[in-house]
């Protein structure tokens, strides 16, 4: 009875010991792996040899850490500082400014493209008064000198043709007097933009004629002008006198 219990007891004497063993083994190399790779790097490099040998003690006598936390903990991570809510305050304080100077920007800039648009708008218009102006300064001036023209032609269209002669000096220098009078003025209007209007056999535009009456005329297509009682006048192409006409009746 006693030795199977004794030949018992050894066997796992024997067992403990030989785990024991494996197990010292098992640290002895890596201690001997790790002594090894810090003497062959310490060789190769001094600087990195002495940073891993700190590092090999340090973890070797570190202490293990308190891996969990406690409710204080927690709440003491999560609730914000002073100085935190103060400065959470400052930067929406600076983006609701930032969004109001944004806001008046935009205003500003279309406020300013506006005045830009009415400025050219004003610029463009004044520039075209000006240019009429100069163009048509002398209107007024032109419409008075336009019943001189008509007294002018009145007077050289009543001299007779045939009395124009050396016979009668006197009439001939007239009639030569008032007809280079004439072309005169003519050739001064012309200068000045002033045309006249003389629309026999023309269409009637309503913007230069003026219908006084309609007659009857055959192998005339109707509202031709067919009789001009009054030559009219226009200023760069703008009537400052219509043309007195007769209009073929359709």
């Amino acid at each position: 009875m006693h030795r199977p219990k004794m030949a018992l007891n050894l066997v796992l004497r024997l067992d403990s010991l030989r785990v024991y063993a494996s197990s010292s083994a098992i640290s002895s190399i890596s201690r001997m792996q790790s002594t090894f790779a810090v003497s062959h790097v310490a060789q190769r490099h001094p600087v990195w040899g002495l940073m891993f040998a700190r590092q090999s003690t340090a973890t070797s006598s570190e202490i293990p850490r308190r891996m969990f936390s406690t409710e204080k903990d927690t709440a003491r991570v999560e609730e914000p500082s002073e100085n935190e809510k103060k400065l959470t305050s400052e930067m929406e304080e600076l983006r609701k400014e930032a969004t109001e100077l944004t806001e008046k920007v935009k205003t500003l800039d279309d406020k300013y493209k506006r005045a830009l648009a009415e400025s050219e708008n004003i610029r463009r218009r004044l520039t075209k008064q000006i240019e009429d102006a100069k163009q048509f300064g002398i209107q007024g001036f032109c419409k008075d000198l336009l019943e001189v023209a008509d007294i002018l032609g009145h007077a050289t269209e009543a001299v007779p043709k045939e009395e124009v002669s050396d016979r009668n000096p006197h009439l001939k220098n007239l009639f030569e007097g008032l007809s280079m009078t004439r072309a005169q003025l003519n050739s001064v209007f012309r200068r000045h933009g002033l045309e006249p209007v003389n629309p026999l056999n023309e269409k009637f535009n309503p913007n230069l004629h003026e219908a006084l009456f309609q007659q009857e005329v055959e192998n005339v297509e109707p509202n031709t002008v067919v009789v001009v009682s009054k030559i009219g006048y226009k200023l760069h192409d703008r009537c400052i006198r219509p043309a007195l006409v007769g209009v073929a009746k359709g």
